[in-house]
């Protein structure tokens, strides 16, 4: 009866260790979406023509721009995995950055389509996460998959830069969903395999690599959802 009792302790102790680094985590990502956010509002708020000007100098610039938070993210987790203090700081620098981008695409929606696609993201979000954290499949051998197809959707993503193209915009934005949806599930897995692998000893590196994992992939199902709601509803801004 005292082992059972001890067992029961440990299983309770595992499981409030393992509650309070999901509650870090989704609190790291919540202020990253919460500071993009603010950023986006306060550019269209404020520097609507500063906006406007930026829009006209050219599409290379902009090309420029998007590359920027490729080479954000990766030297972000080598912080994050070395406990860097530095990773935090660079984490909300990143989500204003990535703010100031997304503001520009925000211009070219309504609030119509802005608000469905913000809502819906939530909504999966939430529902691919409890998945995610309670299905007992491995997941694995399917996030690494969709880990190497994001690298193609990039590749995608950068020919319709050029090429252009509502078709092509309306396949990649659909394929974005699917994988992200995918992605979102398999972070939150590995969100406990992080801390049962590491016996319960997570550093906050380590919370703020997986913040920073869900945090990408909930942007990113609400950009490709925002384009899908965009040309779905003939209710882009001109």
């Amino acid at each position: 009866m005292q082992n059972m009792n001890d067992n029961d302790i440990i299983f309770d102790q595992q499981r409030d260790g393992l509650n309070a680094f999901f509650s870090k985590i989704y609190a790291l990502m919540g202020v990253g979406v919460l500071v993009s956010a603010l950023v986006s509002w306060i550019m269209i708020t404020f520097f609507l023509d500063n906006m406007t000007a930026i829009l006209q100098s050219g599409s290379l610039f902009f090309l420029v721009l998007w590359i920027i938070p490729l080479v954000m993210v990766v030297s972000l987790q080598s912080l994050a995995m070395k406990n860097s203090k530095m990773a935090l700081p660079i984490f909300i620098g990143y989500a204003a950055f990535m703010g100031f981008l997304i503001s520009f695409t925000l211009l070219m929606y309504t609030a119509t389509s802005i608000t469905l696609a913000f809502v819906t993201a939530a909504a999966m979000f939430f529902g691919l996460s409890l998945y995610g954290r309670l299905t007992k499949r491995n997941l694995s051998a399917m996030g690494k998959a969709l880990g190497v197809a994001v690298w193609g959707l990039i590749v995608a993503m950068f020919l319709n830069f050029f090429v252009g193209g509502t078709a092509l915009m309306f396949v990649t934005s659909i394929a974005g969903v699917v994988i992200f949806a995918g992605l979102i599930a398999w972070d939150n897995q590995k969100i406990t395999q992080v801390y049962n692998h590491n016996n319960g000893q997570v550093s906050d590196g380590w919370a703020i690599s997986m913040a920073l994992a869900l945090y990408l992939d909930f942007l990113n199902m609400f950009l490709f959802l925002l384009r899908i709601f965009g040309i779905a509803g003939g209710n882009n801004r001109d």
